[in-house]
This record gives structure tokens, C-alpha cells and sequence, in this order.
């Protein structure tokens, strides 16, 4: 699962100069607005919501953000009528790769993730194309200087975790099953242990490893998709090379 945690860790590296440019805040807003349109506005009664409150919070959102994009859900204040759809594709050299949006104007945003898959020479695909190449796992990933290893240990197998990975030289990542997901979260806020990033996604079962010049090329095209204004969240089974970290 290394490829996962190291681009995750890009991800976060590069996640301060994101937020200038506000995109995490559009992302979360979009997360908080279908969640509470969805599931409601009662935070206890919604764990998609409180997650991405939680989100929300732990990248310094102001509360009237948060309140206002709930009562957009809830119909209470008006607001974009966004869609969830999810895209597969290839990427250079046959990685799989799963993109998650949000958009208020599908007619835009399915030929711009086209052209992203084709200018990085790799191509969109058909529902189900690759998804059997992901599992769906809870994720957090905790700095190693943040908590003893025997303690995280202890408190995320006791809330349900599946696994502990420690390989990765600054973090710690804990996999759970979707529905082990809540408590393990709860757990980890109880003790007071804060998270790099913690959430529900598709974790690859084998990963995929490339030749520097389809790395750079692979990069590009995560990197061209995260930055879409429509993207939630891109998975991929690409196996990140340490020099290419380096850079």
C-alpha cells in the first residue's frame, strides 16, 4: 500500500498552497452540501456530514462556512444542485485510475476529465472498467511524531482497524473495513490523536510501477486532476517511486 500513502503525503505536502487558492474549501463545502442533502442536517444522525465537518475543522474552516453550506443541503439557503459522478480510466502505462466529482454542469466537466486521461495518454473508460482493481476502506494516515506506535496500535485494533501500516518513514496508516470506519475515528478523537487525513475510499489491491518518463506522465495527470474544480477525489494504483518523492 506504499504507492497510497505516498501520494497521499504529496497530497498534504503541497494541500498549504491548495488552500490559498480555496480548493479545499470547495471541496469540503460541495462534501458538507450533498452530505446534508442526502442524509439530513443532524450531524448526529449523518456520519458522511459529521465526517466532513470534522474535514472542515481540522483545515480551519470558519463555522458560518460550515453552517451555510449545510443549510444549502438542507434547502434552508439556495444553492448549486451538484451530481456525484464517479469516472475510470487508464493512465500511461495501464494504471488504473478512479476519479470522483461533484458538478453543477456535467456537459463541462465529462469532456474536460476526457481530455485530462488523453493529454496524459492514457484513456477514460467504461463504468466498472477498473473498479474491481479497488476495495473500499476507511484510511488515516498519522504523523509518526503525533503517538507511540504500541499506543495507536492498542486503541485503533480495540475500535475495529483491520491493519497498521509502518513503513512509511513519517506516517502511520491505519485501514479499516467501511463499517469499522465511525468508531475508529471515534477512538482516534477520544484520545486525542489527530489525523493526516482520515476518510472512506478505494484502495488499490495491487499497484502498479512505471519507467521515469510514465512517472512524470502519471504525475501530470494526478496532479492536472486533483486541481479540477469539479474533483473530489482521485484514486489510482500507481506505485509512487521514492526519487520521484525526492523531487
Amino acid at each position: 500500500m506504499s504507492g497510497h500513502s505516498k501520494w497521499s503525503t504529496i497530497k498534504h505536502k503541497k494541500g498549504a498552497a491548495d488552500a490559498k487558492r480555496g480548493k479545499i474549501f470547495t471541496r469540503i463545502i460541495k462534501e458538507m452540501t450533498v452530505a446534508a442533502r442526502m442524509g439530513g442536517g443532524d450531524v448526529e444522525g449523518n456520519p458522511r456530514l459529521r465526517s466532513a465537518i470534522v474535514d472542515a475543522k481540522a483545515n480551519n474552516m470558519p463555522k458560518d462556512n460550515i453552517d451555510r453550506a449545510i443549510k444549502k443541503g438542507t434547502g434552508e439557503l439556495e444553492g448549486a444542485a451538484y451530481e456525484e459522478l464517479t469516472y475510470e480510466g487508464y493512465g500511461p502505462g495501464g494504471v488504473a485510475v478512479i476519479v470522483e466529482t461533484m458538478t453543477d454542469n456535467t456537459n463541462r466537466t465529462t469532456p474536460e476529465i476526457r481530455h485530462a486521461f488523453e493529454k496524459a495518454g492514457g484513456n477514460m473508460g467504461t463504468p466498472g472498467s477498473v473498479r474491481f482493481k479497488f476495495e473500499k476502506k476507511g484510511h488515516f494516515a498519522i504523523e509518526k511524531s503525533a503517538v507511540n506506535e504500541d499506543t495507536l496500535m492498542e486503541i485503533a485494533l480495540e475500535a475495529g482497524a483491520d491493519d497498521m501500516q509502518t513503513d512509511d518513514p513519517e506516517v502511520f496508516e491505519i485501514y479499516t473495513r467501511p463499517d469499522s470506519f465511525e468508531a475508529v475515528r471515534e477512538a482516534l478523537e477520544k484520545s486525542k490523536i489527530p489525523t493526516l487525513e482520515a476518510k472512506l475510499g478505494m484502495i488499490p489491491a495491487i499497484y502498479v510501477k512505471l519507467d521515469e518518463a510514465k512517472s512524470k506522465a502519471m504525475m501530470r495527470l494526478l496532479e492536472t486532476l486533483d486541481d479540477h474544480e469539479d474533483v473530489q477525489n482521485v484514486y489510482s494504483n500507481f506505485d509512487v517511486p521514492e526519487e520521484m518523492m525526492e523531487e
